[in-house]
This record gives C-alpha cells, sequence and structure tokens, in this order.
C-alpha cells in the first residue's frame, strides 16, 4: 500500500493527497483517513479537505478545526505519542504527522471492525503518517492552498519573506536538537533565525534587524542571504560578519543596521564560538536548573560601517547543556503595566517545563503562548528564541532524541547509546 501511495503521489496537487490516501488506505483496512495540518501559531489543527467528500467517507462530518489545547488530537501533536479515542462506536486513532521532527499536524484512522491496536498496527501507522508528511513538504512549497490553510488572518509581506527563508521549526540529530519560535508570526518583520550542520559543526545565526516595517524585513533578509554565501564558501564566523556589514552596508548605506548573534558548535566535543555584534549574549540551562548568560564583550551592530572587528568568544558546553539565543523582544517588552517579562521569567519558564519532560518544541510552543498572555496578545516588538540541546561526547540513544523532539516511540533505529538523562514516563537508559 505505501509503495502505491508513494506511486500515486508523485502528480498529484496538494489538494487532491487525501483522497489519494484515504482511498489506498481503506485498502489495508484503515478507514476514515483525515490529515490535519497545524496552523503557523499551533494553536489550531485545520482539515486538508480534499476535492471528494473531503470527510475520510466515515458517517460523521468531521471538524473543519480542532484546538491544540484540551483535545485527543492536540494531545499526540503535543507529545508525539498516538493517541487513541472512540467516535460512532468506532476505535480511531490520531497520529502526529512530521517531516523528520517539524511536527506538520496529525493523522486520524479508524479501524476495522476487530482490528487491535498492537505493535505492528502501531507501526503501520506511523509509517503511513511518516509518507503522508513527506508528501505534504513536497508539495506545500508550490500550494497556495497550504500557506491559506495553515493561517489564520492575514499576513504582512515582511512576515511573508521570512517565512519562506528559514530552516525547519526543528530539526535533530543523535547529537542536537534544535528547535525555534517567533512571534508576532504574521506581522513579524526584522528577527530571523538560521542554522546548518556541515560535517561536526553546527552553524546558528540570529538576526533582529532595525525597525518594524517592510525596510526591516528585507534587511533580515539580505543579513540570512548573505550568511550563508559566505558560510557555504568559507566558513568561519568573523569571514561571515564581514560578509553580511559589507552587504548591508552596500545596499543602504549606514541607514539600515541589523544585530545579531553568529555562533558554531563541535558537536563532538561541545566548543561553542560565538561573536555578539549589538546582540544580547547567549544563556545555556545546564543541567535543567541553572541559567547562565555567556560572558563577552559586543562588537557594533552589522551594516553600521564603524570599522571595528567582531571578537570570538568560546565556551564549553557540558553533556545536556541547552544553548539559547533570543531577541530582545522576549525580555525587554513590556506589559500594560510597564513590566518587562524579563530575562529571570524567559530562563525559569523553561527550568519549570524542563522538569516536565515535555519535549523541546512544545516547551517552546508554550513558551511563546505564556509571553503572548503576559502581553495581552499584542507584542509591540518580535521576539524569537532558537534553543540547541547538545548530547555531550557521545551521541544520544534513539529514545532520547524521540523524547527530546516529540517523537512516537521507536520510530528511529535501535541502537545502543549512553544518554546522561531519564525522561519521565520513558526509559531511556
Amino acid at each position: 500500500m505505501l509503495g502505491d501511495l508513494i506511486t500515486a503521489s508523485h502528480v498529484i496537487a496538494l489538494e487532491q493527497l487525501p483522497d489519494v490516501v484515504a482511498r489506498h488506505a481503506a485498502r489495508v483496512g484503515w478507514l476514515d483517513v483525515l490529515i490535519y495540518l497545524a496552523d503557523l501559531q499551533q494553536d489550531v489543527l485545520c482539515r486538508l479537505a480534499g476535492h471528494g467528500t473531503g470527510t475520510g467517507g466515515g458517517p460523521e462530518t468531521p471538524p473543519d478545526v480542532v484546538r491544540v489545547e484540551g483535545t485527543l488530537a492536540g494531545r499526540a501533536f503535543q507529545t508525539g505519542g498516538i493517541v487513541a479515542g472512540t467516535a460512532s462506536g468506532a476505535e480511531q486513532w490520531w497520529v502526529p504527522v512530521l517531516d523528520g521532527t517539524e511536527r506538520l499536524g496529525v493523522m486520524r484512522a479508524s479501524a476495522a471492525p476487530g482490528t487491535e491496536m498492537d505493535t505492528e498496527a502501531a507501526q503501520d501507522l506511523r509509517n503511513l503518517a511518516g509518507l503522508i508528511a513527506l508528501m505534504i513538504v513536497s508539495k506545500r512549497g508550490a500550494s497556495d492552498t497550504y500557506a491559506r490553510l495553515v493561517r489564520r488572518r492575514r499576513m504582512n509581506v515582511a512576515a511573508e519573506m521570512e517565512w519562506r527563508i528559514m530552516p525547519p521549526r526543528t530539526f535533530a540529530t543523535d547529537r542536537v536538537l534544535i528547535s525555534a519560535v517567533m512571534e508576532p508570526a504574521y506581522e513579524v518583520s526584522g528577527d530571523v533565525f538560521d542554522y546548518a550542520i556541515a560535517d561536526e559543526t553546527v552553524h546558528l545565526a540570529l538576526f533582529d534587524a532595525m525597525g518594524h516595517d517592510t525596510a526591516a524585513g528585507l534587511t533580515a533578509n539580505l543579513a540570512v542571504a548573505a550568511s550563508r554565501n559566505q558560510r557555504r564558501q568559507s566558513p568561519g564566523l568573523l569571514g561571515i560578519a564581514e560578509a553580511v556589514e559589507r552587504a548591508l552596508v552596500e545596499q543602504f548605506g549606514t541607514h539600515r543596521y541589523a544585530t545579531g548573534i553568529l555562533a558554531e558548535l563541535d558537536s563532538t566535543t561541545g566548543v561553542l564560538t560565538w561573536t555578539s555584534l549589538g546582540h544580547p549574549p547567549p544563556v545555556i540551562i545546564r543541567k535543567g536548573r541553572t541559567a547562565l548568560s555567556l560572558v563577552g564583550p559586543p562588537a557594533p551592530p552589522m551594516g553600521t560601517d564603524l570599522g571595528l572587528p567582531p571578537i570570538l568568544h568560546r565556551d564549553q558546553l557540558e553533556p545536556g547543556d541547552r544553548l539559547l539565543l533570543y531577541t530582545d523582544g522576549i525580555t525587554e517588552a513590556r506589559n500594560s503595566e510597564g513590566r518587562e517579562f524579563g530575562l529571570a521569567g524567559f530562563t525559569d519558564f523553561l527550568i519549570q517545563h524542563h522538569a516536565d519532560g515535555l519535549p523541546v518544541p512544545e516547551t517552546l510552543r508554550r513558551l511563546i503562548r505564556r509571553h503572548l498572555a503576559y502581553h495581552d496578545g499584542r507584542l509591540g516588538d518580535d521576539a524569537t528564541v532558537l534553543l540547541l540541546e547538545w548530547s555531550g561526547p557521545t551521541p544520544y540513544r534513539p529514545a532520547r532524541v524521540e523524547a527530546l523532539a516529540g517523537l512516537p516511540e521507536h520510530t528511529t533505529a535501535d541502537t545502543t547509546m549512553h544518554s546522561p538523562w531519564t525522561v519521565p514516563g520513558r526509559d531511556v537508559l
């Protein structure tokens, strides 16, 4: 069935996908298969309807939108596990739909009468959901339907540019997990994050362009493009910073600038090299309970043409450290009473939810929800967080990666590797 579904998927549009999936899945006993995709802010799950009935063929009319909070579908999305339920007397299962570790949404499936959810059946559902994710990713770049579905309101031009250039919000290997969040999702203008891996080196970048308009979006886009262009030709933080500085000055004179953090992590040794260009320094959360601000004098923002070179700083990470890069919209924005969210409020939230054993993407989703609530849903500045967790010199076992990223258990190869921690609800040692 999976092979036939791959063959059928080559020449279809995204709108045809639900009906094609439902038809092929029904052949092997998975009925009423529906696909729900998370909106941009990950508050709700929106049904991807097909050209046919779009209901999976079941007797009930499925909802078009399901909230993440307080629903079975939302629990599967939040935790990464398969969640069982019943409807109209039939057993149903909600399964995370993930592109690697990027959370796209959930799949709902019902079984033929008498079907038991044993280990083999659960793996069949994971495989089907995984294939659906790959097909969605292969189609969404050319699909306005996808963009319209995951947006709940109008997006400004700067945000349109920035969401198109950024990497997936979550990525993981057996040595690092990277996850990021950004708000206000529909009005973001000057913030942008970036990361890439080359051999054992993890490259990280966070830019915050001046202003809150389309020009800020252009500045941020140019900074990312110049950074990537230089990094792919000749890696090195000083060269990257100089390339961004040069690109901004050539385009805008000294009228536009961007602050930023550039960093490189040797994923085998944990040596972190970084430089600040007018930006708040990184923070490390160590052993899940202590927040440490890294120390190092910043250079001027990029685009100022002051001729002052950036300074490289080096720090040694410890196994399990969580490295945080963030913009001042997280820490310095004030609520209606004039109080800042603050660095302590930011790190305390992450420490508290780390102890709860939630997947990292879900922790960041809840962080940004808390930040929005603190500011009554209105942010005066972009707020971005990029988090990296390092395994230590010994790679994580697959179960640890699954727990960190919110993958269904045992979706990765079972190899014997050391993990420095256990996670509540998971035996990973």
